[in-house]
């Protein structure tokens, strides 16, 4: 059971629209739900008895990703049915969620604009860094690469989101999911750990990446950089600042 002080409901409401949602693409393993509360919320959900990568788990989970993503969604942007409020949730932050045909305006509107904003009213993030993703904004549609159909994404991919059950499969938990180009996904992990070269190769088997994609990970990487400048402070400004000026 999950449960937060001071919590309305709203934000486990909408992790469990998220993992219902998830699970509905049958790719790869998620915690069932099994009853949300509020007042102060609160959410049930499946035990998984943790455990360790086992032998062709890493392919497991890359070609769980990539089905997945393959899977889909409405629109770039667009929530899981069952969410809400129209606002998506990463742990405390909430964002005004928006819809799109094009991602890289969805990606500048309602990702990053809104987290400079925050991050430099916080003050972990400086002037100087805040016009640098500013500038790399602008150039936005230059940068993100080849035109994508909306992906269904965990939406908070790092490697302590992906759970290695005591049989060695992984599950994915605690997702921020959302519709949105898959490379979103890709990055973080690349961020917060180190996907192995069995994962990746399991994963373009099923549903190879656009070309240039890995000059693209640091351009993603702006948006989970900014979250953590808002939620935690800290260097995570000054690695959005450095992320950014990559691209200038």
């Amino acid at each position: 059971m999950k449960t937060r002080a001071g919590s309305t409901g709203a934000e486990f409401e909408a992790e469990a629209a998220g993992l219902r949602w998830l699970a509905d693409a049958g790719a790869v393993r998620v915690p069932a739900v099994l009853a949300v509360g509020t007042d102060p919320g609160w959410l049930a959900l499946e035990w998984a008895a943790p455990g360790a990568p086992g032998p062709g788990g890493e392919e497991e989970l890359g070609r769980g990703l990539a089905e997945l993503h393959r899977s889909g969604a409405d629109a770039h942007g667009v929530l899981p049915p069952g969410s809400p409020d129209g606002i998506l949730r990463i742990g405390e932050l909430e964002l005004p969620a928006s819809t799109g045909e094009e991602w890289p305006r969805v990606y500048v509107e309602s990702r990053v604009a809104p987290l400079v904003a925050q991050a430099e009213r916080r003050g972990s993030l400086s002037a100087a860094d805040a016009e640098a993703i500013t500038l790399v904004c602008e150039r936005i549609e230059e940068l993100a690469g080849p035109a994508e159909p909306p992906a269904r994404l965990h939406g908070d991919l790092w490697s302590g989101n992906v759970h290695w059950g005591a049989d060695g499969r992984p599950w994915l938990i605690d997702p921020a999911a959302y519709g949105g180009h898959r490379e979103i996904d890709i990055a973080m992990l690349h961020l917060f750990g180190s996907p192995s070269a069995r994962f990746l190769a399991a994963y373009e088997e099923v549903h190879p990446l656009a070309d240039g994609h890995a000059e693209r990970t640091e351009l993603w990487q702006l948006f989970p950089l900014l979250v953590h400048a808002v939620l935690f402070g800290g260097s995570y400004g000054a690695s959005a600042g450095r992320a950014a000026r990559r691209y200038l």
